[in-house]
């Protein structure tokens, strides 16, 4: 069976605290996509080849100031926003919702809007690096359908969910609830018919506010019938804290809301989580539910600054959004940055303010690295598939040059400087190939 081989430098996360640098490596992919061997220190890639049997495979050497590392996973994204990403950023979320959003995810009951746009969303995606994304579409079941056939086109790996919500909504986008939990159930036996081992369904009610109590408890049958994920937003700001807490007010907090409709669980995930009491995060713990970290979408709406720290401390599962357009970036690797700068932040607090807290620790490049791939892998549940370079997991992965693009090599950085300055300078121009199970989807490369 025809294999292919990279050879060079491999870069990954074991866990949270262990970033691993493999030098001379081999990494073997067969036709499926899947890596089935990797190699450390080989310093005659010919006499490995000629021994192993792989002599007659495809031959990809990586050069000097090259490497790879796995493909950045999203673990929140809205697909029609990026349609205004960047406007607005003088709004908090109720207000930017009324004024940009609604607006904008309505007219994507047009299909052939949905087409023109979602083409140009996914392969922008796809060129920053983001081999995994987890989309939230609209309400309109045309349009999420397309986002799919597209998404399977254009090779992306997928979780993608059509919105739900059938109150406090404007009268123009809009459903009713056995509508929109019919559409539900259609689109996800859409998805599954497709039996695409890259795109999964997933629940998606879009926040407790525009979701009633039928709807939210009709979703979560959904999600248990069809063995589906779910995702939603929580915690991202005072005031819709305090509009939910007003709607339900049987439910002990916000997080009690989604745990009462049974929309808590082992393969939910919750995007944002800023505000939130130790009693909410345990409750996360729990329930072994994720969260998608949007430092980004944090700062421009000035929702408030999330500590990951405390997540991390009491084992709750966290990966990186950009939430765009709540974020004003579709690049994974501003998302990196925006969740040091949103830690870095923590930890003036922290020192400074009414936390006195001097030993609390930022998180470390590595960390960073970690939180974009193999800890968004784990948020989705795709740990055993995807997010970093294992046997029999998925070769989805990013081939980085640093010699062409956003970054200056000024001569003498160490590896560890390498990889840093890729984090925290590199972008697009850096990636000269991106993949995603062994399919190469994207990159500035012609070759």
């Amino acid at each position: 069976m025809p294999t292919t081989v990279y050879y060079g430098t491999l870069v990954h996360s074991i866990s949270l605290k262990e970033m691993e640098i493999i030098s001379s490596g081999v990494l073997i992919v067969n036709e499926e996509g899947a890596i089935v061997q990797i190699e450390k220190d080989i310093k005659d890639l010919e006499s490995f080849l000629a021994t192993s049997g792989h002599k007659d495979s495809k031959i990809h050497i990586l050069g000097a100031e090259q490497f790879l590392v796995p493909g950045f996973v999203d673990t929140h994204a809205h697909a029609p926003q990026y349609m205004f990403a960047g406007s607005g950023m003088d709004l908090q979320l109720l207000e930017w919702l009324d004024t940009h959003v609604f607006p904008c995810e309505s007219a994507f009951k047009s299909v052939e809007h949905a087409g023109k746009a979602y083409t140009k969303v996914i392969e922008r995606f796809l060129l920053n690096g983001t081999t995994t994304c987890s989309w939230f579409a609209t309400i309109h079941l045309g349009g999420c359908k397309k986002l799919v056939d597209i998404i399977q086109d254009l090779g992306q790996r997928a979780y993608v969910g059509k919105v739900n919500m059938d109150q406090n909504a404007p009268d123009y986008y809009i459903e009713d609830t056995e509508s929109s939990l019919n559409d539900t159930r259609t689109f996800i036996e859409y998805v599954q018919e497709k039996k695409s081992n890259l795109i999964t369904p997933v629940v998606t009610p879009r926040f407790a506010i525009t979701c009633s109590t039928p709807l939210m408890n009709g979703l979560s049958q959904l999600a248990n019938e069809y063995n589906v994920p779910i995702q939603t937003h929580l915690c991202e700001n005072h005031d819709e804290i305090d509009f939910t807490c007003s709607l339900f007010k049987d439910s002990k907090d916000y997080t009690s809301v989604y745990d009462d409709h049974h929309l808590l669980n082992e393969r939910s995930y919750m995007a944002h989580c800023v505000h939130m009491t130790d009693a909410e995060i345990d409750m996360l713990a729990e329930r072994k539910t994720g969260i998608a970290h949007c430092a980004n979408s944090n700062f421009s709406l000035h929702s408030g600054v999330c500590d990951v720290r405390r997540f991390l401390e009491k084992g709750v599962k966290v990966g990186l959004g950009t939430d765009v357009a709540g974020g004003f970036s579709p690049s994974m690797l501003d998302a990196v940055r925006s969740t040091f700068f949103a830690s870095k932040t923590v930890k003036i607090l922290h020192r400074d303010g009414p936390l006195k807290d001097k030993d609390y620790a930022p998180l470390t490049p590595s960390e960073l690295l970690y939180l974009a791939t193999l800890g968004g892998a784990q948020v989705l549940g795709l740990q055993g598939q995807i997010g970093n370079f294992e046997k029999n997991k998925a070769f989805d992965a990013l081939w980085v040059d640093l010699e062409h693009g956003s970054i200056d090599l000024m001569g003498g950085e160490t590896m560890h400087q390498k990889i840093e300055k890729f984090l925290f300078n590199g972008s697009d121009q850096n990636l000269k190939h991106v993949y995603v199970q062994g399919r190469r989807v994207a990159g500035k490369s012609t070759q």
